[in-house]
């Protein structure tokens, strides 16, 4: 069974996809007689979905000169901002040493450019953002992590987070 949404309708008795298309992903993901949770997906804001990415390159052009290099995108900075924010998978690795640990890092940071390898005596820390896309996070979690998102990038720009939400709020 795949997770694609499909959208029905309520009868009064029992729910009906609402065109062909979507009876066709239910024949594909269901099976005839066993029994499904269903529950509401509520849609995102595309307006609040597009205010958050303009405000995030927004505070990307605007980024003090010393971070230019450490940020060389805006997805760079939003996926750092989700990290910092625990919008993040984690994963620890033990080694026996601290050499080692440093040896296992250096192989590590090449493979994923938006990771944040941290090691800490002989543990390698591998942080690495979760997806806001839309089938990964709903309403709810999309706003909270746009929420801290944007204030940990005011803070890493230095600028009170009204002001960020100012200067893009035409974009919106």
């Amino acid at each position: 069974m795949t997770e694609r949404p499909i959208l029905t309708a309520w009868d009064g008795e029992s729910f009906i996809p609402v065109n062909q298309g979507h009876a066709r992903m239910a024949d594909q993901d269901y099976v005839v007689g066993q029994t499904y949770r269903v529950a509401p997906v509520e849609d995102r804001s595309a307006r609040s979905h597009r205010h958050f990415f303009a405000s995030v390159n927004e505070a990307w052009r605007n980024l003090p000169e010393e971070l230019v290099e450490r940020f060389p995108s805006a997805e760079h900075l939003r996926k750092y901002a989700l990290i910092r924010a625990g919008y993040r998978d984690e994963r620890s690795i033990v080694c026996a040493s601290k050499a080692e640990a440093q040896r296992v890092a250096a192989f590590i940071r090449p493979m994923d450019d938006f990771a944040l390898v941290i090691v800490k005596e002989a543990v390698v820390i591998v942080y690495t953002p979760k997806s806001q896309s839309l089938r990964a996070m709903g309403k709810r979690e999309f706003q909270a992590s746009k929420d801290a998102v944007l204030e940990v990038v005011s803070q890493i720009i230095g600028v009170s987070r009204p002001t960020l939400e100012q200067n893009t709020s035409a974009a919106a």
